[in-house]
């Protein structure tokens, strides 16, 4: 039987949860997967790299996908740990993780991200396909109501994937610069042939719309014959301040007016009023499953097994 085939959308902690939920869900269903990650990331490490050597793509988010898809042999797992550990101290090092290093290495030798990935999965033993939304680096703006605490009634513009992040204040509007940048070939494809896109959990104006405000790929995304499945966040973050499970489905389809899906999928205890979340799902012509998916320490974070033992049942469909 052939493997289902899965793209999933996003970047950092979110898109990491996903594919380790993925990884899960493998055990149970045979999974090909393709994570196709953004590349607006200017904090932190990647920023610096930006900044200090004009990087082709911020390393990340991308560094993040292929941790979470490392294969599960101990050699394998400390090659991945490797690349998430971030040097200490206060020297020029402070604060960078190796896997930037590499990949910003790999990049510059080979010059070509998608080589640089594919040969980083290799170290790992990745159990997917990690691929940059584009094949260079985008920047993320926004219109925020009340970022700037001197005029709370004003909208202004912040600029940076950063900024927007922790940015006080309602997002009124949210875009990429360049508007339109060179996709990155072999994600279309994947989302061409791919039997389920998933979208989520993430952070959503930074991390999963971004995806859509790409003309390249929201095109595919809309020819795709895939089904699509958004996982809803547990809780909301700066940028999604004031925003209801609700709204944030409302968001994809006002960011994407094409923007169908077949499933929302939400925690049953975080969701709250689940009512305004199934109506809201049923716009965008899907239907709400709810399951238990948080840690068991009562924290707004999504348990990759548990998330993983739901996507089962749904992902299965596709056979």
């Amino acid at each position: 039987m052939t493997a289902v085939r899965v793209v999933a959308f996003g970047g950092g902690h979110g898109l990491g949860a996903s594919l380790r939920a993925l990884r899960h869900a493998n055990r149970e269903i045979e999974l090909d997967i393709t994570a196709v990650v953004t590349v607006g990331d200017d904090g932190g490490s990647s920023g610096r790299l930006r900044a200090e050597r004009d990087a082709l793509l911020p390393p990340g988010d991308l560094r993040q996908a292929l941790a979470a898809l490392a294969a599960d042999d101990p050699a394998r797992q400390l090659t991945a740990e490797l690349l998430q550990y971030r040097f200490a101290g206060r020297d020029s090092l402070a604060g960078h993780a190796v896997g930037n290093l590499l990949l910003l290495g790999l990049m510059e030798m080979l010059g070509d991200p998608v080589a640089a990935l594919d040969h980083a999965a290799t170290l790992v033993g990745a159990r997917g396909r990690v691929l940059p939304m584009a094949r260079h680096a985008v920047g993320i703006e926004a219109d925020v109501l009340g970022a700037d605490p001197d005029r709370p009634g004003d909208v202004v513009t912040v600029r940076g994937q950063h900024a927007v992040a922790v940015a006080l204040g309602h997002v009124e509007a949210v875009r990429i610069k360049p508007a339109d940048p060179p996709v990155c070939e072999q994600a279309t494809e994947a989302i061409r042939t791919a039997d389920w896109l998933i979208f989520g959990p993430g952070s959503w104006y930074t991390s999963v719309l971004p995806h859509l405000l790409t003309p390249g790929l929201a095109g595919a995304i809309v020819a795709s014959p895939a089904r699509k499945l958004v996982t809803l966040n547990l809780s909301t973050d700066n940028e999604t301040l004031g925003l209801s499970a609700a709204d944030h489905l409302a968001a994809l389809s006002w960011y994407l007016p094409a923007f169908r899906a077949d499933t929302v999928l939400a925690d049953t205890k975080w969701v709250g009023e689940p009512e305004p979340v199934r109506r809201a799902a049923e716009t965008l012509g899907a239907h709400l499953v709810l399951a238990p998916l948080a840690v068991a320490d009562g924290s707004p974070r999504h348990d990759p097994e548990s998330l993983g033992v739901a996507l089962v049942p749904v992902l299965g469909a596709a056979r």
